[in-house]
Order: C-alpha cells, then sequence, then structure tokens
C-alpha cells in the first residue's frame, strides 16, 4: 500500500477513535505558559545552547505548532486573549498599564502616556490595565461543563479571576495578587502546586493554567544550574553573532524541568491517555535577553519575532506523534479548542473571536485561509535590535511599535501603520525573516488585505488615534 494512503487511513482512524473517547470522557487540559520565551528559544526550533529536552519531548509526542501566535506582542494582551476568546480591541487590554511608552515628543498622535495629564492625551477609548468582571472567561465555559479549574502563577488581568476554582500567584495558598518577577524558586513552587493539583483532583475532569513568571526579568536563576551553563559556554561554538546568556539559559531550564514534573505526574496518575497538554509562551523573545531569529524583531513589535511563539500540543489518543502543523493560529483560538472538547457552551454575552482548532490537532488541512489578527493604537519605544520603526517623517529607529493593525491570511501578512499612513506586505511562507516587503510588487494582494484588514477594525470598533500631538518634535 501507498505510504501516504496508509498514514492517511491511520490518521482518520485515530481521529474517529479520539473524537468518541473526548465525547464519553472529556479530557484533561493542561496549558504551560512560559513569559517572553521567544520562538528560537527550544530545541524543537533549532536551539542549541538552551536545553528543552522536557518540552523537546512534549512535541516530539505531539505536534509541532509552527505558526501559533500570541494574541498580543506583550504579556497582558495576550493572557486576555485566551481567557476571553476576544481580540484586543474588544476586551480592550492592550498593554500592560494602558499608556504608551517612550518619549512623547517622537509621538505623531496624542494617546494615553505616562506623565501628559492634557485631555487630549485620552482621546481615544479608555485603556483598561484591567480584564472586565463581565466577560465570560475560558475557566467559567469549562466550568460550567463539570470541569474544576486551577490556575498558577502570572495573571496580570487584575483582582477578577474569572472563576478558576483555585488561583494562586506562586503555588502558595491565598496569594494571589503579587509578583514574583526574578524569584529563583518560584517556577519549583508553581511546578509542586500543579502536581499536587493533578492528584486532588484525578478523578474528574480538569483544567490546569500554569503560566510561569520565567523567563522575564529581571534574569535570575538558581546558582547551580547557571553553573552548569556557564561550563557549557567555555566549549560552545555557533558562528557568534549573540551573546548567549547562562543565567538565563537556567532560567529556561527551570521552565523545562517543570513542563517534564507535570508531565510526569499525568503519566503516574494514569491520565496520559486522556490529557491533552500544551505548551506555548505569552510573547517574543525580549531583545536584550535572547534572540528570535530567523524572525524579525522581538517583544512588543509586530514583526514576527514579537508575536510568533514556540508552541506544541501532545495527547497519545488524539494527536499523531511527531507531526506539524503550518496552519495560522492564535490565543483567542484556545476557549473554542477547550470548549469542543469538553463539551462545553461557548458564551453567549461577547463575542468569540477565534476558531477550534481540534481538527488541525488531528492532522486535517482546516484553518488555513482564515485570517487572524491584532491591533495596537498605542507607542512603544525600542531597544537593541528591536529598535524596528522610525520616528515619523525621520529616519531616526526608535519604535518597537507604533499605532497599527496587522492581518495574517494564508502564506501572507500585511501590516498597516496609522502613525505612517502605509503598509507592508511579506509573504511569510518563502520570507519569515520579513525582509522582503511585497507591497509595491503585489497591490491588489495588498489592497485585498488591507481592505479585509480595514473591516475588521470597523466591526470590532478597534480605537484608532487621529488626534494630533502638539508635543511632536521629530
Amino acid at each position: 500500500m501507498n505510504h501516504h494512503i496508509l498514514l492517511s487511513l491511520i490518521v482518520l482512524l485515530l481521529a474517529d477513535a479520539s473524537t468518541a473517547f473526548a465525547a464519553d470522557q472529556p479530557p484533561n487540559i493542561v496549558l504551560v505558559i512560559a513569559d517572553d520565551l521567544g520562538y528560537s528559544d527550544v530545541g524543537f526550533n533549532g536551539q542549541r545552547f538552551y536545553e528543552t529536552p522536557n518540552i523537546d519531548a512534549l512535541a516530539r509526542d505531539g505536534m509541532i505548532l509552527a505558526d501559533f501566535y500570541s494574541g498580543g506582542p506583550n504579556c497582558a494582551p495576550t493572557r486576555a486573549c485566551i481567557n476571553t476568546g476576544m481580540y484586543t480591541p474588544r476586551h480592550k487590554l492592550f498593554t500592560p498599564g494602558g499608556q504608551a511608552k517612550g518619549d512623547v515628543k517622537s509621538m505623531r498622535f496624542a494617546v494615553p502616556t505616562k506623565g501628559q495629564n492634557d485631555p487630549i492625551y485620552n482621546t481615544i477609548d479608555s485603556m483598561p490595565n484591567t480584564i472586565d468582571g463581565s466577560h465570560t472567561s475560558i475557566a467559567e465555559v469549562l466550568g460550567s461543563a463539570g470541569y474544576v479549574t486551577g490556575r498558577f502563577g502570572k495573571w496580570h488581568l487584575g483582582e477578577d479571576l474569572q472563576g478558576f476554582t483555585i488561583s494562586s500567584a506562586n503555588g502558595k495558598p491565598d496569594v494571589v495578587g503579587k509578583r514574583f518577577y526574578g524569584n529563583i524558586d518560584v517556577a519549583e513552587q508553581l511546578t509542586d502546586a500543579a502536581v499536587d493539583f493533578i492528584e486532588q483532583n484525578k478523578e474528574q475532569p480538569f483544567l490546569l493554567y500554569v503560566a510561569h513568571w520565567d523567563v522575564h526579568s529581571p534574569i535570575r536563576a538558581r546558582k547551580e544550574v547557571v553553573a552548569k551553563y556557564e561550563k557549557k559556554l567555555e566549549t560552545y561554538q555557533d558562528n557568534g553573532d549573540w551573546d548567549w546568556n547562562p543565567i538565563y539559559a537556567a532560567m529556561l531550564d527551570a521552565v523545562d524541568t517543570s513542563v517534564g514534573r507535570i508531565r510526569n505526574q499525568i503519566k503516574q496518575a494514569g491520565l496520559e491517555d486522556n490529557t491533552l497538554f500544551i505548551f506555548t509562551s505569552d510573547n517574543g523573545g525580549a531583545s536584550f535577553a535572547t534572540t528570535n531569529r530567523p524572525l524579525r524583531g522581538a517583544k512588543g513589535a509586530f514583526f514576527e519575532g514579537g508575536i510568533r511563539v514556540p508552541t506544541c500540543a501532545a495527547w497519545p489518543t488524539f494527536i499523531q506523534p511527531g507531526t506539524r502543523s503550518d496552519t495560522p493560529l492564535t490565543s483567542v483560538d484556545f476557549m473554542p479548542t477547550f470548549a469542543e472538547l469538553s463539551g462545553a457552551s461557548l458564551p453567549t454575552n461577547q463575542p468569540v473571536d477565534g476558531r477550534s482548532f481540534t481538527k488541525v490537532l488531528q492532522g486535517q488541512a482546516d484553518l488555513q485561509n482564515r485570517a487572524i489578527f491584532w491591533h495596537y493604537p498605542l507607542y512603544l519605544s525600542g531597544s537593541g535590535y528591536n529598535k524596528v520603526l522610525p520616528v515619523s517623517g525621520t529616519n531616526k529607529m526608535t519604535w518597537r511599535a507604533v499605532p497599527s493593525s496587522v492581518i495574517r491570511k494564508g502564506d501572507y501578512k500585511l501590516i498597516y501603520y496609522y502613525e505612517y499612513g502605509n503598509y507592508k506586505l511579506f509573504n511569510l511562507r518563502d520570507d519569515v525573516s520579513e525582509k522582503n516587503d511585497l507591497a509595491e510588487k503585489m497591490p491588489e494582494k495588498a489592497k485585498q488585505l488591507r481592505d479585509e484588514l480595514m473591516r475588521w477594525v470597523e466591526a470590532t470598533k478597534a480605537p484608532v488615534p487621529t488626534q494630533p500631538n502638539p508635543k511632536f518634535a521629530p
């Protein structure tokens, strides 16, 4: 029998069996999120200095989601997209703090900016720094289907815990409102709590949401693990275009160890065959900490380095091991995917922008040509190789992000800059590094995508700055 025909039959049989399995016994769902982990930081995407054996094993045992995107180029918007199933213009979390960051004199438009009290700087829609408690969350959706839900780690969405059965910022009871950046023990504490949660709830379906504080700055880690990478660096050789940081490597080591421990607990509890385990990041790697090569840009930018994140998923009875999907997916897709697998109903009090990717996990060509979107109405200063955009009217590279909207559809991605009144078009299948702007060479494709993007902006009532900044002095 032809090899390709045989493989197709196997995939179809797995799909039929697993769909029935999921219907009879709703799966447990584990979602582990690293903070600021770059696309190229994991072994399954070619990393050699940092070591991620447990994350790589997860990828080998399941599917690499090679074109998975965060809902925003930084933490708060992505986490809001995951938990509400809505794009940023609907939940309105565009950036932590809800304000532009950078030199106000370099901003062409007046937008909410720290230290600017003139009403002109608040002319666009309010910029909340927390999630609206009236939104139905992913925990509430699964809770309605009988799931117990545990959230351990970074929340970054305000005081409303959105219906999680158990919530903790560091794995300890009743600790929900504190931050643990740079805490060298918190990854282990979160993992301890996750392991306990699995053991205590193994008789019922559960959602386990582990949001690590690592590898977000400050860059700190356990000395003995740092020493391992310092020794490795003594003899490590590559092309020499990045200064590898043993401390950052040790922080990632802690996240990888966590993934391994959680998977082991799932296996020991006899739950592996009925557990979907997904690993991802909330945005691209920070430019001072790591490299996102071959992707352009880093955290905060809408080039691939800011929003394409390392993602993989495993589920032995549902996902064919050793597979890969190039289907563009994004953070708002988690809610409808988990709802379909659990048999839960989606919210009726809010739009759900995402689409279920269960068929993608089963190896089927699904969602290939739907569009996904991003929007950002503010400014964000850049540093290092992440100064990717100039001050309007100059050649001075200053910004990571300026007011802009983005669409990815099929192989193509268009970024529209309100700041400059123009756009860039890239074919990501041929040019993942976004070196070749095709806007002039392919005007019809650019216009088609721009028109669809602007229809989305209008439909979602995305705030677009139009008021000139009186302090603008390029």
